[in-house]
């Protein structure tokens, strides 16, 4: 067995090396990526036509297997290859994989090519002998790994080969949600069934993986109760003479303010009213979504950051007032917009988690150490608004913090593109930073130095978050930090997931005990229910996707209710994009900056932003496509779905009621330029 890998490694990989389908269950640090790196190795040593796919779920997982482990290791003997989104490799992706050894891909664009006809683009899952899938545990419902993986058991039970051999890399499987031993048995066996293969870990060598990878000294930074919140307070008092306007109706409670549950009453509140065309229900409940968002936010950053957030709301609706709801949600906002400032900015009623998670960083963060640590946060809001006071805090700032947000990739003002995700890594590698503000895009998979303190704050989630969030804590005595509120959800989650982790351990124990002939057949039996099961979900899409026909739907602005479309105005370009092609629907929209897409594509090219030119609620943006047709891209969670059974309303294309045709452009210049055509 290769010398470079620690004996619980080569324990874990034995199975896999023999040909065998396998899960290695390893924690976060254990070295998964390193021991799928010698199953490749020993797959093109001793494989006939040998090919490799590893897959991953995040596009900056791409570019890291490749530098960081699979090309130092095998790039001199064999011809490795990373294809991600932004590369142009990806159109011609069943060429690369003819012509490679080894192909580190997102596991998207694998899809595509299994679907894809054109010869150049297409692979057939018998291409490849090896098919490595990185956080295996997202292989379930109606992830993209999962969409691959259903195509596998299905040929596999149809008796169809070859087969590429299956390895799997997984932290944290988890539970599934079960709280009890059998269903955790069951989650951990469906994973096994989607995956087809056993899962292993390290038994004999446990003490060796336990001293190679020590688990963080966990605290729970408790902060004092706060006294008083009068900013608090008074936002409630807004939202009081809301709730008085509006009418709620008497079959409906709202829960209390400030909470999760709120927020979810008021969307569905929202929801409620555009149905019923009711628009003083739908804009009261939309404006009270921001005034709870502004109750959270304040308990969880400062005040500032809370009334901040009302006034970025409030700009943007200053001109677009419609009617006498509009006129009374701006008026009551306006006649307390100095109190509140005023409140916000009174240093006395500041939130005390704020300074608890000051003295938890200065625990840790000293000029004369090397510190490294990683702070993560729910959103991409909350995280701008920490990387803020971190950058002006004294104390921080004396204490040697350098620190930098870090977020997913995506299109928008609090996205980061690729390259910036990069650029950020590289420098907390090098020590130019030492603090990551994060939300859950470093919890997995990144590959991120060694740091002596995470700390979670404001977080509720699930086991799986949780260890993986805690095995970025990789120093020898380094520190897991839970800031947070005595008696708060964050404590009541953390320790739930310590029982949960317990809890995954026992399932999977408990699965590896059983006999191979008990294990292949639960398998068969869960794999032909899910087939089953997948089956009967296709026909039901399909028939619901027919129950109107596109001339019966009119589209309406959410926000103003206006219609200003047909279902048969709107067609799929390129099996992504909804567009509208009716000359008519450039009446009722205004066009305004770039869209903020930092990207470039192969056929079309991003425009302006559309929005309502009645209320300006944004629609989507114009898309540019093959420099001939200027198409509007709408973004269905903007508008209702009017049908002849009343309004609809759908947050995904994929969801709406009625067939949409493909995009064809030669029909598209006929009807816009049938004098060029002549």
């Amino acid at each position: 067995m290769n010398k470079s890998l620690y004996k619980y490694q080569q324990e874990v990989v034995e199975r896999a090396v023999e040909g065998e389908n396998i899960i290695i269950w390893l924690p976060t640090g254990g070295g998964k990526t390193r021991a799928a790196v010698y199953v490749a190795k020993r797959h093109l040593e001793t494989t006939k036509n040998a090919k490799v796919v590893v897959l991953v779920n995040k596009v900056h997982l791409v570019d890291q297997h490749y530098s960081k482990e699979f090309n130092p290791k095998l790039g001199s003997t064999y011809d490795v290859v990373a294809v991600s989104g932004e590369c142009e490799r990806k159109d011609f992706f069943g060429n690369v994989v003819r012509d490679s050894d080894l192909v580190i891909c997102t596991a998207q664009i694998l899809e595509n090519a299994l679907i894809d006809r054109e010869d150049s683009r297409h692979v057939e899952l018998s291409d490849i002998t090896l098919l490595i899938i990185d956080e295996c545990h997202h292989t379930h419902k109606e992830a993209v790994y999962n969409k691959i993986m259903r195509r596998y058991v299905e040929k596999k039970l149809k008796g169809e080969r070859p087969l590429p051999q299956i390895l799997g890399l997984t932290a944290s499987p988890g539970t599934g949600g079960a709280r009890i031993l059998a269903k955790a048995v069951d989650h951990v066996l469906e994973i096994c069934a989607n995956m087809d293969s056993a899962i292993v870990s390290s038994k004999t060598y446990a003490p060796e993986l336990k001293e190679q990878v020590p688990r963080p000294i966990k605290k729970f930074d408790i902060a004092d109760d706060r006294p008083l919140d009068p900013f608090g307070d008074h936002l409630k008092l807004i939202m009081e003479q809301i709730h008085e306007y509006m009418v709620l109706p008497p079959d409906f409670r709202l829960r209390e303010t400030g909470t999760q549950e709120y927020e979810a009453d008021v969307v569905i509140l929202e929801q409620r009213g555009v149905r019923e065309n009711n628009r003083l229900l739908a804009q009261c409940a939309l404006h009270l979504r921001q005034y709870n968002d502004a109750l959270l936010i304040n308990d969880t950053v400062r005040m500032m950051d809370a009334y901040s957030s009302l006034e970025d709301f409030y700009r943007t609706k200053i001109l677009t007032a419609i009617d006498e709801t509009d006129d009374f949600l701006m008026i009551l906002f306006h006649e307390n917009q100095a109190e509140l400032k005023k409140l916000a900015m009174d240093a006395r009623f500041e939130n005390p988690k704020m300074a608890k998670l000051q003295s938890t960083l200065l625990r840790q963060f000293d000029p004369k150490l090397m510190s490294r640590g990683i702070l993560f946060s729910k959103t991409r809001k909350s995280i701008h608004c920490l990387n803020d006071w971190v950058c002006n805090n004294r104390a921080l700032q004396d204490a040697g913090i350098k620190a930098a947000i870090l977020t997913g990739a995506g299109n928008g003002n609090t996205y980061m593109t690729q390259n910036e995700q990069k650029d950020t890594i590289r420098n907390f590698r090098k020590g130019i930073l030492n603090l990551l503000i994060s939300t859950s895009v470093a919890e997995e998979g990144l590959d991120i130095p060694e740091c002596n303190l995470v700390v979670r704050y404001g977080l509720v989630t699930n086991e799986i978050a949780q260890q993986q969030a805690s095995g970025r804590a990789r120093a020898r005595n380094s520190e897991y930090s839970v800031v947070a509120m005595a008696g708060g959800p964050e404590v009541r989650r953390e320790l739930t997931n310590e029982y949960l982790e317990e809890l995954t351990a026992k399932a999977i124990s408990q699965v590896q005990e059983m006999s191979h002939r008990e294990f292949r057949a639960k398998l068969t039996e869960l794999q032909t229910q899910a087939l089953i099961s997948n089956r009967l979900a296709e026909t039901l899409k399909i028939t619901k996707r027919c129950r109107y026909s596109a001339a019966d739907i009119q589209l309406s602005c959410r926000r103003c209710f206006k219609i200003v479309a047909s279902g048969s105005d709107i067609k799929l370009l390129d099996n992504e994009h909804y567009v509208n092609i009716s000359r008519e629907f450039e009446e009722h929209y205004k066009v305004g900056g770039q869209a903020p897409i930092p990207r470039t594509f192969d056929d079309w090219e991003p425009g302006r932003v559309i929005s309502c030119r009645k209320c300006s609620e944004q629609w989507g943006f114009e898309m540019k496509y093959k420099k001939v047709a200027l198409l509007p891209n709408m973004k269905i969670k903007k508008f209702a779905l009017e049908t002849p059974d009343g309004k609809v309303l759908v947050k995904k294309w994929k969801d709406v009621q009625f067939p949409v045709e493909d995009f064809d452009l030669s029909d598209y210049c006929k009807d816009r330029f049938p004098d060029l055509l002549d």
